[in-house]
């Protein structure tokens, strides 16, 4: 019996937490947010040589979001990835892409991104137009955003919303060019983004 009660409370836990996020953007709490990096991810990838796609990721996002869904141009976000996070699996690998010859994260710590427009292009997406600054430089990147929902976690009772987030970049735009054309010059990103309600 109690192997029971512990299993249905497993489950309604389940269903609760699939249920928890609201699909329609234009029920979001409007209002200030920061980043809950523990479910941010900054993702990118990279052709190695033409037989496979090279892929690490970034953690321990920080930053802000300003949100209203009455009127989304107003919308500001400001991001930053400690450079020092990167992660694809290979502990050596790591060490290089901290290194001089890739993300030098000694003397550019910090990735980050300030956006400067954003337009809506469908129910629950949107271009956002921003600053990157990488490795030194500053260029304009645009992401292709969505929105995945939005409602209270009901683990730890915060309320949350989600975004998904694409763009292409040259790395050579930074300043990044090593081992161009054997690994390419063309950057995929992938943000998948969780932000808190500010108190």
């Amino acid at each position: 019996m109690k192997r029971f009660l512990v299993s249905a409370a497993l489950s309604l836990v389940m269903v609760t937490a699939a249920s928890a996020a609201d699909t329609n953007p234009a029920n979001v709490t409007p209002g200030s947010y920061t980043v809950e990096p523990a479910h941010t991810r900054v993702q990118f990838s990279v052709s190695h040589m033409g037989f496979t796609h090279w892929n690490g990721d970034f953690t321990g996002v920080s930053g802000t979001l300003s949100l209203d869904p009455k009127n989304i141009a107003a919308s500001v976000v400001d991001i930053s990835i400690p450079v020092a996070s990167i992660s694809n699996t290979n502990a050596t690998i790591d060490a290089e892409l901290k290194g001089s010859a890739w993300f030098d994260a000694e003397h550019f710590p910090t990735i980050r991104f300030v956006s400067t427009k954003v337009v809506k292009t469908g129910t629950n997406k949107a271009l956002i137009s921003g600053n990157l600054t990488f490795h030194g430089v500053t260029k304009p990147v645009v992401l292709t955003a969505s929105f995945n929902g939005a409602g209270i976690n009901p683990l730890d009772k915060h309320y949350t919303v989600g975004f998904e987030a694409t763009a292409t970049i040259k790395r050579s735009d930074f300043g990044v060019k090593t081992y161009i054309p054997l690994l390419s010059d063309e950057t995929k990103l992938h943000i998948s983004a969780a932000f808190e309600k500010a108190a």
